[in-house]
């Protein structure tokens, strides 16, 4: 017997549901649904049009790279966002690096100091992850950009490894905004950030964005390679690939596609 097909599982009805305008040099209105709690806000959102907002005051299964778990206590930033991505697929293969540049520069513009970026995409204070965004590409036309940062939730106490290693912006600001604030500030520079790729223009990012990550020695996986390779990470190209220095002091340039995953390094050894 052949059981019959079942549609996927409704998402729970949204808290609320609103516009959030921006000036028109960003040309864009989002449209935020809020939740109490959710499985994950990227599920939810793979079935949004672009334009559209997922937040969460909590998620049940969040994730982030490499399947690995997310925790997603009360208190955070579970937000994500669905963006249009129109034309060719290789315009899009350096969006986790442009949403890495945007919530940075949010964090930025909020009066946050001392940020940098681990690749693609983590936000660091120091050698503590601040927030690690997540980007799923469900349709031809859209993505979904996944964002987990920690507000003033405590996750080191559901997991006790995290102590010493994730930051809050509760911290870091003498007085953090709230959830639905800190979202409307971001949102708009992932729409700033879309539109750079979308007409052409990622050399416009790369300023701000090479003088944010930690350019030190790296190994770095490649798909097509069975040993991973080491060298110094100098930064991103013009055309969003990856530029690493290897000990012969012969560059390796290669699109961030083929890479599985970068390791920091302390030395060559």
């Amino acid at each position: 017997m052949v059981a019959p097909l079942l549609p996927p599982p409704r998402p729970p009805a949204p808290r609320a549901e609103t516009a959030v305008s921006r000036p028109e040099a960003d040309r864009v209105t989002w449209t935020l649904q809020s939740y109490r709690v959710v499985g994950s806000t990227n599920d939810i959102a793979s079935r949004a049009p672009a334009w559209t907002a997922v937040l969460a005051r909590r998620q049940l299964r969040g994730r982030g790279r490499h399947g690995r778990t997310w925790i997603s206590d009360e208190g955070g930033l579970w937000l994500s966002a669905v963006v249009p991505t129109p034309g060719a697929a290789a315009t899009w293969a350096v969006l986790p690096l442009a949403a890495g540049w945007a919530v940075r520069e949010a964090l930025l513009s909020l009066g946050v100091r001392g940020l940098h970026l681990r690749w693609p995409n983590d936000v660091m204070i120091g050698s503590a992850k601040l927030a690690g965004l997540l980007v799923e590409r469900h349709r031809p036309e859209t993505a979904v950009i996944g964002l987990g940062l920690n507000l003033d939730n405590r996750p080191a106490t559901l997991d006790p490894a995290l102590a010493g290693h994730v930051a809050r912006l509760a911290d870091l600001l003498p007085a953090a905004p709230g959830p639905e604030v800190l979202a409307g500030v971001i949102l708009k520079y992932l729409a700033r950030a879309q539109r750079h790729l979308a007409e052409g223009r990622l050399a416009d990012l790369l300023p701000a964005l090479n003088t944010a990550w930690t350019c030190g020695l790296v190994s770095v996986q490649l798909h097509d390679r069975p040993e991973p390779v080491t060298g110094r990470f100098v930064g991103v190209d013009a055309r969003g690939q990856l530029d690493l220095e290897l000990p012969n002091h012969d560059h390796l340039v290669v699109s961030p596609l083929q890479v599985a995953r970068l390791r920091e390094l302390d030395s060559l050894s």
